[in-house]
């Protein structure tokens, strides 16, 4: 139904307005009503709940919980397994080499560091910023950036509940809510919706190297008590994945007998036969591997795209009305495999200048200190450490890429690089190459027990949508998907996408692509690995999608 004629939607004002209530968000949130009690700061976040989103290995650095809640260590949190043995694995078929801790750079060292589910992590932040005065409004889905006569963000509008397939009301019809505010920011996590629309309209990415991401597939275990280890990490790489194809693994054994296990595959890799689920579950059958799950039960599932360009691709932070945060502005640290860390300090930080602005009596203007701010900032060094790890990988695979990468962190430690600061070169829909001149990888069946379909995965991700509304994945131009995505590059979107969510259907001599938007769990890869640039993931009704209890 046109904009015209739908009524007019309520709006609210606030001081701030939070889209995302990740660790970013939410340390924004906590930081404003710090400094500035008085300030009226919201929250407003896609999941039915906050965490329900959230998905992460993960290992934090608690550098930003310090800065944040200095006593938190002192109190009752999610936080309780300490990192007690660090192992790093290079794998072969059918054996694994042990890299000896003491070669890897040292900001590789995870003692000190916490294995937690992030997802539990922000809803104890999220009660610490309800405690202190932030209103946090879950299953609002952010849809649209609201701007000024003079093109400046002055807020945000949440989707229209109650919208039918064909997108006209049906009696459940709930319009939106406009939440204005002096500043807006953004805490959307990697390919954000409504930050990469800013980025387009503010050139937010002018004279940036192009972004670059990975697919994380996570699975969550409870294993026999006797295959437990509280506190080990292990990290792999190598198998199952050729040396042209970056990506890893990590294993954390925390809590009660759980073991949080994922995958991470770059998403530069060129063959479009490949997997990265199917990669997934080959990678549990490993000898290393397979024995930590024997007599266990898979009870969580989840995948999430990661933002991988580093300090190269960061675009640029501010503009008026707003700024961006966390991963919607690519703060991981690839090498590390840890994001947590930077998220909180960059909202932080981004907190502080919205704050001085405020209390200067300046609004919807340029937060361009927080621009200028953040290289020489804990996040910017963190960053700049690490910044040819992934252009080294991309550009030499992963035996002489990851060695490079390692001796360029050595050297950093130091103060210098011998290699400056690379390029990423393309951006990662540009690097599949035809299915015809790629080889087929065939994937064995799942046994059910250590591997699974990915539908059974689905299930247990707890992902639901209402069936009628409008699909949420737009495809541009159909007949470009089938000419190219399907007939040249071999259909990788029902490959690429960890939830069965792209099918190519032959039916009466001809093919058609079908879109199960109901089985989306929101990772984004669509958004960002499509070769034509011709799928465009949009947020569905607030509430919907994936609805992880402790990922």
């Amino acid at each position: 139904m046109p904009e015209t004629e739908l009524p007019p939607r309520e709006a609210m004002e606030f001081d701030v307005v939070i889209v995302g209530a990740g660790p970013a968000g939410l340390s924004a949130a906590i930081r404003l009503k710090q400094l500035a009690p008085d300030l009226a700061v919201v929250v407003v976040e896609k999941g039915s709940e906050v965490g329900a989103h959230i998905l992460s290995g993960a290992v934090i650095d608690p550098i930003g919980l310090d800065r944040l809640l200095p006593e938190w260590r002192n109190e009752d949190t999610p936080i309780k397994t300490p990192v007690t043995d660090d192992r790093f694995y290079w794998l072969g078929g059918a054996g694994g080499v042990r890299l000896p801790n003491i070669i890897m750079p040292p900001l590789m060292n995870n003692h000190g560091n916490f294995i937690v589910s992030l997802g539990e992590v922000c809803r104890w932040l999220a009660g610490k910023a309800e405690a202190l005065g932030v209103e946090i409004y879950p299953g609002f889905a952010a849809t649209e950036v609201l701007y000024g006569d003079k093109g400046e963000v002055v807020g945000i509008a949440t989707g229209d509940m109650g919208l039918g397939r064909d997108g006209r009301p049906k009696d459940t019809f709930a319009r939106g809510m406009e939440l204005k505010a002096k500043y807006t920011l953004f805490a959307e996590g990697a390919r954000g919706n409504l930050t990469k629309g800013l980025i387009a309209r503010f050139g937010l990415d002018r004279g940036r190297e192009p972004p670059k991401f990975g697919i994380g597939i996570k699975e969550l275990w409870q294993v026999a008590p006797e295959r437990h280890r509280a506190g080990l990490v292990q990290h792999t790489f190598g198998w199952p994945l050729d040396r042209r194809t970056g990506g890893g693994s990590f294993l954390y054994h925390w809590g009660d007998n759980l073991v949080s296990v994922g995958f991470v595959v770059h998403l530069n890799y060129e063959n479009p036969w490949l997997s990265p689920y199917d990669e997934f579950q080959r990678f549990k059958t490993h000898p290393l591997v397979r024995p930590t799950f024997e007599g266990g039960k898979r009870i969580a599932y989840g995948a999430r795209a990661i933002t991988e360009g580093g300090y190269q691709s960061v675009p640029k932070l501010a503009f008026p009305g707003g700024a961006l945060i966390g991963c919607a502005a690519g703060f991981v640290n690839v090498p590390r495999i840890k994001g947590t860390h930077n998220a909180m300090l960059s909202g932080m930080l981004a907190a502080e200048h919205v704050a001085a602005a405020i209390a200067a009596g300046r609004a919807n203007d340029e937060l361009s200190a927080y621009e200028d701010a953040w290289r020489a900032s804990d996040v910017g060094r963190d960053l700049w450490k690490v910044r040819n790890v992934k252009p080294l990988w991309s550009k030499f695979g992963t035996i002489l890429g990851v060695t490079l990468g390692g001796l360029d962190m050595w050297t950093n430690t130091l103060g210098f690089s011998l290699f400056g600061t690379l390029r990423h070169g393309k951006p990662d829909f540009a690097t599949l190459k035809p299915a015809a001149e790629m080889p087929r990888i065939a994937y064995p069946k799942p046994d059910g027990v250590i591997t699974f379909d990915k539908l059974s995965s689905v299930f247990i991700s707890n992902t639901n949508h209402e069936e009628d509304q409008p699909v949420h994945l737009l495809v541009k131009d159909m007949r470009l998907q089938k000419a190219s995505e399907h007939d040249v590059y071999g259909g990788p979107s029902a490959r690429y996408c960890p939830a069965g969510v792209y099918e190519w259907v032959e039916e009466g001599g001809e093919t058609r692509f079908v879109i199960n938007a109901q089985n989306c769990v929101h990772c984004k890869t669509c958004d960002i690995k499509d070769p034509n640039q011709n799928i465009t993931w949009v947020p569905p009704e607030g509430g919907g999608g994936p609805n992880y209890p402790n990922m």
